[in-house]
């Protein structure tokens, strides 16, 4: 750690802010190509006339390719290192978007997998690239990232209409409008390529490295990030339905969907500065844990608008901190870049598995008993087993 923190003072300002600016507009890509896919699932369905099975799995498709690429990106970044792997994942970030934007059904799939695929690159290898360059500031890089990144995702959600209906776009061009965004970060990104990461490390760390599976606290962080994101997949796939059946318009319901991902802002930031100036981060992980007790419970049991819109900003709340809570642990819980970047690709595998089943298992409850009461209570559970997997996260050791 000291001579990370050694390593990172030795780096010319100037060079830390040109990164600091490049890695957050690679942020600014790890969500739109997902979150602008849910308010056209209509028109693509409309136009291509695949049926509602295949149109949810576009979303699930990109959840799936985390789950597949985060084991192997750290090793793409041990050996042509962070900077060329990222930019990598950029180009096939940039053709899965226009490819997908083309309208053919076989395009849309295969466009989509390469999104997910890129992405992955970046979930994975951001935290590491943070703990490399600023592990003098872990905690306010982190926030900063996943900020932007929650900020285009909320706009990406509530532009796509706009583009494809108010515009005449059409949702092709609607998707492949991101495809700008990620031009952006890419040119960004090219003054990196000319320094690479230390590819290897001492054997003593690839022995730890290579421990990971086996380390219980590894594993807490694995489904601290899991059970988050179960949560926060779970929320944004079924809310909108969820609020209708308690009376809520569309329209109103699909706002809310907004709200949701705009209460999240305010913590995204906060969350990882408060958590690296702490000893430990377990009174954080309770405060995530009630709210999303709280804001669940809300839903289950609101009788009115009112009670309706302070339960969504407190699962916003909870969303925003739980997932800046579980990037930052990311950090804070490795000893260095390689073994943040080997953690990162462990708990995100196993973290954005979940995150592709929970969905479908509330949409198959929702099913069985025809009320949103079980799909909830069991939303319940696992807010509870967050705090219990957080608990051990949130422990001052590294794995």
């Amino acid at each position: 750690m000291q001579n990370q923190t050694i390593a990172a003072a030795h780096v010319k300002p100037l060079n830390r802010a040109m990164l600091l600016a490049a890695i957050l507009l690679v942020a600014c890509n790890l969500r739109p190509t997902i979150t602008s896919v849910g308010p056209l699932v209509g028109l693509i369905r409309t136009d291509t006339g695949i049926s509602n099975g295949l149109a949810g799995f576009i979303t699930t498709l990109p959840l799936l390719s985390f789950a597949v690429l985060s084991p192997v990106a750290p090793k793409l970044a041990q050996r042509f290192g962070n900077e060329w792997t990222i930019f990598s994942g950029l180009i096939v970030l940039i053709a899965g978007t226009l490819l997908r934007s083309t309208g053919e059904i076989i395009s849309l799939f295969v466009g989509t997998a390469l999104i997910g695929s890129g992405i992955a690159i970046f979930n994975v290898l951001l935290p590491s690239m943070v703990k490399q360059t600023f592990s003098d500031r872990v905690g306010l890089m982190t926030g900063l990232y996943s900020m932007a990144m929650s900020v285009f995702a909320a706009l990406a959600s509530g532009l796509s209409i706009p583009l494809a209906v108010g515009l005449g776009l059409g949702w092709e061009n609607a998707l492949g409008y991101w495809a700008l965004l990620a031009v952006v970060a890419t040119v960004f990104w090219l003054p990196q390529l000319r320094r690479r990461s230390p590819g290897r490390q001492t054997g003593a760390v690839h022995g730890q490295a290579r421990s990971l599976w086996k380390s219980g606290l590894a594993w807490q962080v694995t489904f601290f990030m899991g059970l988050q994101s179960f949560l926060f997949y779970c929320t944004v796939a079924w809310l909108p339905a969820i609020l209708q059946a308690h009376g809520m318009s569309v329209s109103m319901a699909g706002w809310m969907l907004s709200l949701l991902q705009f209460a999240a802002l305010p913590v995204n930031f906060a969350i990882p500065v408060i958590a690296d100036r702490l000893s430990n981060q377990k009174v954080l992980v309770v405060i995530v844990g009630l709210l999303y007790l709280f804001g669940i419970a809300g839903l289950l049991l609101g009788s009115g608008e009112a009670m309706l819109i302070v339960a969504i900003v407190l699962l916003g709340l909870g969303q925003g901190a739980s997932i800046s809570l579980a990037l930052v642990l990311i950090g804070l819980r490795a000893a260095n870049a390689s073994q943040a970047a080997k953690l990162s690709g462990m708990s995100q595998s196993v973290g954005y598995l979940l995150a592709a089943i929970g969905p479908t298992l509330v949409g198959f409850l929702y099913d069985q008993t025809h009320a949103w009461s079980a799909p909830l209570t069991m939303l319940l559970v696992v807010s509870g087993a967050l705090i219990a997997a957080g608990l051990g996260a949130g422990r001052n050791r590294h794995v």
